[in-house]
């Protein structure tokens, strides 16, 4: 099998439109948390949410190509477009039919279907835009960043819910391992707070009954309540070592690791052993061939919800035994929210930042935790801290796990 590293990283986030902000903004424990502003949320229980602000889809590609996409294809351009600078890649230098692409959103555009279903009921079906389905189908994050970038390799769209991003990047990472493309564009994106997402979610009872923003997401928190709707995307780069090291790529971090499982037990509620999500940890660490012990930090799933926090923790000790609490863990989503099919890729990128830079940003927002939540979540304050493993989890509706385990370069 061979070997699969990073070369390059993209974000559009609440707290950053790109890695850098991203980064400055974790660092010092920023939150994106704000009054809801797409639409009036008079009628709504929830008016919070994590929007990405002052973003410009013409600043990533011509004005005509950035009018024939939703949010979440240029959010996934954007990034992109980010993370192929960073890696830089020449495109004129590939071989374009072993660059790939693997970029999944969990809803695709809730706008559009909002927008034309408004017409149908109010004009007639003569009106609906010609474009309406191409504008609003989950794989056209992977298909607008494929046309835009010449990539002409095995392109795929997942959707697991909140763990597309991760699957994506896993499943990216197991196309290079088997030799079926050189370099792959991988992560998730997602635009859906509009009155349809926010009102499902709230419907649901899966959002955050607080409308505080320094207290409506706050994982592993006695009082949490649930978690808040947030957009963005993240595209990581990967690229087969050896190709990497031929063009003189910089290496960020080395995939090692990715294991997959279902819980087969329930659509919206984890297992409540945690078993399906630790037998995924479990995995990824042995597709990496390290020992349990060598992995000193996760990025949590951590959405804020009573369940996922507390069968996410049990599913930690499950996989880690008495090591768990040895482990420093910490929730990104405490800053930026859920981004649902983006979070597995933005989190990813969050592991990498933080291995890079030897500092374990804090879980914000966390004051207190109940009694069967007795790991370290990172309560207070970040850390400075050197680690070689970063094991990053995504729990998906339906009962889909993924966990990615990436080791510094």
């Amino acid at each position: 099998m061979k070997r699969v590293v990073v070369t390059g990283m993209g974000a559009v986030t609440p707290i950053g439109l790109n890695t850098e902000e991203y980064w400055e903004s974790l660092r010092a424990g920023k939150i994106g948390f704000g009054e809801i502003t797409q639409f009036d949320t008079t009628d709504f229980k929830v008016k919070v949410a994590a929007s990405v602000k002052g973003f410009q889809g013409k600043d990533y590609m011509d004005p005509k190509s950035a009018r024939r996409m939703e949010m979440f294809c240029q959010y996934a351009v954007a990034a992109a477009k980010e993370a192929i600078e960073q890696a830089g890649i020449r495109m004129e230098e590939e071989d374009p039919y072993r660059v790939g692409c693997a970029i999944g959103s969990g809803v695709g555009s809730l706008q559009a279907m909002e927008r034309e279903h408004k017409k149908l009921l109010e004009k007639g079906p003569g009106r609906i835009n010609p474009l309406l389905v191409p504008l609003m189908i989950t794989n056209m994050a992977a298909g607008n960043v494929s046309i835009q970038y010449g990539l002409k390799g095995k392109s795929l769209n997942v959707v697991t819910a909140c763990a597309t991003g991760t699957h994506s990047i896993g499943e990216a990472f197991r196309t290079i391992q088997v030799g079926d493309a050189d370099i792959m564009l991988a992560g998730g994106t997602e635009s859906s707070i509009t009155p349809i997402g926010i009102g499902g979610f709230t419907a649901l009872t899966a959002l955050s009954s607080s409308n505080d923003p320094a207290r409506c997401s706050i994982p592993f928190d006695k009082d949490r309540s649930g978690f808040v709707m947030g957009e963005g995307a993240g595209v990581v780069v990967l690229e087969e070592l050896e190709h990497a090291k031929a063009r003189g790529a910089q290496i960020l971090a080395e995939v090692v690791g990715y294991g997959a499982t279902s819980d087969a037990y329930h659509i919206t509620s984890p297992a409540e052993d945690g078993m399906g999500a630790a037998m995924a940890m479990k995995n990824a660490v042995r597709d990496a061939g390290v020992s349990p012990a060598d992995v000193e930090y996760i990025n949590a799933h951590g959405t804020s919800t009573h369940h996922n926090d507390l069968f996410e923790t049990r599913a930690i000790k499950q996989a880690f035994g008495e090591h768990a609490y040895n482990m420093k863990i910490n929730s990104t989503k405490s800053m930026i929210g859920h981004l649902l099919g983006a979070a597995g890729a933005v989190e990813v990128i969050a592991c990498i930042l933080q291995m890079n830079n030897s500092y374990i940003h804090a879980t914000v927002g966390l004051q207190e935790s109940e009694e069967e939540l007795d790991l370290n979540y990172m309560k207070g304050q970040g850390m400075e801290a050197e680690f070689q493993y970063a094991l990053t989890n995504s729990l998906g509706f339906g009962g889909h796990n993924a966990s990615l385990l990436l080791k510094k370069y």
